[in-house]
C-alpha cells in the first residue's frame, strides 16, 4: 500500500477501506498533493477485489473545505481556456470515486463546503455528525459552482431546494441537511466514526455481486422510466440467482445463521 500526502488509506475492517483527507491545518482543502494522492488511492481501490465498501472522511474538525482558494485566485490574468484546462482535470480527479463499483459512504464529520460537499455528493451515501455544516457558497466567492455541483445537488434534494442553496449560497446544519435529503442520517459526534464503520462493515458483508448491480441500477437517479427498470431487473436478478452467493444466502436464512458471501 502506497504512502500518500495529505491523505490516509486504511483498512480497519474486513472488506472496508477508509480514505481520510488529512490536511487538518487547512481544513482538508484539496491541495495539489492531496489531489494527486486521491487519484492514486482511487486507482488502488478500484483494482482491489477485496474491497467491498469505501468510507471517505476528514481529519480534524472538517470534512473538506473545498478547493484551494489561493490558487483559484492566483492567476487573475489567465485566459478562460487556460483556466478551463486546469479545472477539468481537477474535477475529474475528485469525481473519480464514482468509478468505484462498490458502495461509497461520505462520513461528513465536520464542515463540507463547496467542492468538499460535491465530493460528498459524489458518494452513494452521506452521513453527517452533529455539528456538521454543508453548503455550496460559490456565489458568495464570486464564482460559478464547479465539480458537477449543479448536477449532483438537484439529483439529491430536488430542483427547488438546489436553487435555494446554489443561488443564496447559504450553509445548512446537519439537521436541515437530513430534512432536505442531502444526508441520510445524522449521528452523534461522539459515536460517529464507530457507527459509520459499522454501517460500512454491514454493507461489506452483503453479497458483492448483488450489491454492485444494485449500485449500477441506482446510479444518477436510477432508471429513465418504469419499463427500463423492469428490463434491467429481468437481467440483473437472474445474474444473482445464478451465483453461489444466492445459494449461501438462502441456506443461511434457513439455518438462521449469518451468511458468508464470497462474490461468486
Amino acid at each position: 500500500m502506497a504512502d500518500y500526502t495529505h491523505l490516509r488509506l486504511e483498512r480497519p475492517v474486513e472488506g472496508v477501506a477508509v480514505l481520510t483527507l488529512d490536511n487538518p491545518y487547512m481544513r482538508n482543502a484539496m491541495s495539489d498533493e492531496m489531489t494527486a494522492s486521491w487519484v492514486c488511492a482511487i486507482d488502488e481501490l478500484a483494482a482491489d477485489t477485496s474491497v467491498r465498501a469505501v468510507v471517505v472522511t476528514g481529519a480534524g474538525s472538517a470534512f473538506c473545505s473545498g478547493g484551494n482558494t489561493s490558487w483559484i485566485s492566483s492567476e487573475p490574468e489567465a485566459s478562460v481556456d487556460y483556466l478551463r484546462n486546469r479545472m477539468m482535470p481537477f474535477y475529474r480527479a475528485w469525481l473519480s470515486i464514482r468509478k468505484l463499483e462498490v458502495p461509497t459512504i461520505a462520513a461528513v464529520n465536520g464542515h463540507a463546503i463547496g467542492a468538499g460537499l460535491c465530493l460528498a455528493m459524489a458518494c452513494d451515501l452521506r452521513y453527517a455528525a452533529t455539528g456538521a455544516k454543508l453548503g455550496v457558497p460559490f456565489v458568495k466567492l464570486g464564482m460559478h459552482s464547479g465539480m458537477a455541483g449543479t448536477y449532483l445537488l438537484p439529483n439529491l434534494v430536488g430542483p427547488a431546494m438546489a436553487r435555494d442553496l446554489l443561488l443564496t449560497g447559504r450553509v445548512v446544519e446537519a439537521d436541515e441537511a437530513l430534512r432536505i435529503g442531502l444526508v441520510s442520517r445524522v449521528i452523534a459526534a461522539e459515536s460517529f466514526d464507530e457507527e459509520v464503520l459499522s454501517v460500512a462493515g454491514g454493507i461489506a458483508a452483503n453479497a458483492p455481486i448483488a450489491t454492485r448491480l444494485t449500485k449500477i441500477a441506482l446510479a444518477d437517479g436510477g432508471h429513465a422510466d418504469f419499463e427500463s427498470a423492469l428490463q434491467w431487473e429481468a437481467l440483473a436478478q437472474p445474474i444473482t440467482l445464478a451465483t453461489e452467493d444466492l445459494q449461501e444466502g438462502i441456506a443461511a436464512s434457513r439455518d438462521k445463521r449469518t451468511p458468508v458471501f464470497e462474490g461468486r
